[in-house]
């Protein structure tokens, strides 16, 4: 037992060592973060995406606090079997919301008579395709209004840092597979539609001096596997003549149809359509296989 002890504080103190001189390299992309370059199936643990809300200081005491932590981590995982893997051996996605803590959706259209579900999936699969688009130009103002505050300021942040690296994340030949929402929950007066989003997309990152590739495949394809938590206020429903809802801008007055753009042509002032419509309120990245 002694000699166990004596070699684990010795990978402690060489692991320790080591992070004086290595910078971690993140290389996990698409909008969000949610794609990487190991495949992932589904598992029974939370998910991840590109980066944290903040970098961590190497070069300071609290940094090197961080990373000690980190260290022990993972060797306490190694010591009790490692990283959490599938039966097929590929690291585990995040894990998805359980039947159980849903109401079906046939159920939500005694909340909401007008509702369409295939309106809802098709809204749901243009804003997949504007989300990384926008992802790919560094700038999601245009897809503000789509999102909640606080869902739309992490994506900024992770954003963020990928400008201050000098990286662009690209999305390409994206096919939205299938959008199945799989029921529906009420909290803290709103609405939740919990979905199921499959998509196909050739994902890469490049360092924007050299053009060197940072991350990912310019060639193969990733058929990815999401959840997506949309939400609303409760107690809205669907205008039943045409399926879409309308609102004035609260800045000046001027009409805005809040299914197309959320931007007033007016005053420019961009609205948030949480209190009126479907927001995106979380995702997470259950699974991902490369071709």
């Amino acid at each position: 037992m002694n000699k166990w002890w004596k070699k684990l504080a010795l990978c402690l103190l060489l692991l320790f060592s080591l992070s004086f001189m290595i910078q971690p390299v993140t290389s996990r992309a698409d909008f969000g973060g949610f794609s990487g370059d190991s495949d992932l199936a589904g598992s029974d643990s939370d998910g991840g995406s590109l980066f944290s809300d903040s970098d961590s200081d190497l070069g300071s005491f609290d940094g090197l606090i961080d990373v000690a932590g980190v260290i022990v981590i993972i060797i306490i995982a190694i010591v009790w079997g490692g990283k959490s893997k599938s039966s097929s051996g590929q690291p585990e996605g995040a894990k998805e919301t359980p039947d159980n803590q849903l109401q079906p959706m046939s159920a939500y259209q005694n909340l909401d008579a007008g509702f369409d579900e295939s309106v809802f999936r098709e809204h749901l699969s243009n804003v997949y395709i504007q989300m990384q688009s926008c992802w790919q130009d560094k700038n999601i103002e245009s897809i503000k209004p789509y999102m909640t505050d606080a869902f739309y300021y992490q994506c900024e942040r992770q954003l963020e840092q990928l400008k201050n690296r000098g990286w662009t994340n690209y999305i390409e030949r994206i096919a939205v597979l299938e959008v199945q929402p799989r029921g529906y929950y009420q909290e803290s007066g709103m609405d939740h539609i919990v979905v199921k989003m499959r998509t196909r997309i050739v994902d890469y990152t490049l360092d924007d001096k050299t053009g060197n590739l940072v991350s990912g495949d310019k060639k193969r394809e990733k058929f990815m596997t999401y959840e997506w938590d949309v939400c609303r206020k409760s107690g809205v429903v669907t205008n039943q003549t045409d399926g879409l809802r309308s609102v004035s801008c609260p800045h000046c007055g001027a009409p805005l149809s809040i299914n197309q753009t959320a931007k007033c042509e007016y005053c420019d002032s961009v609205i948030n359509i949480v209190n009126e419509d479907w927001a995106l309120n979380n995702i997470k990245g259950i699974s991902q296989k490369t071709v």
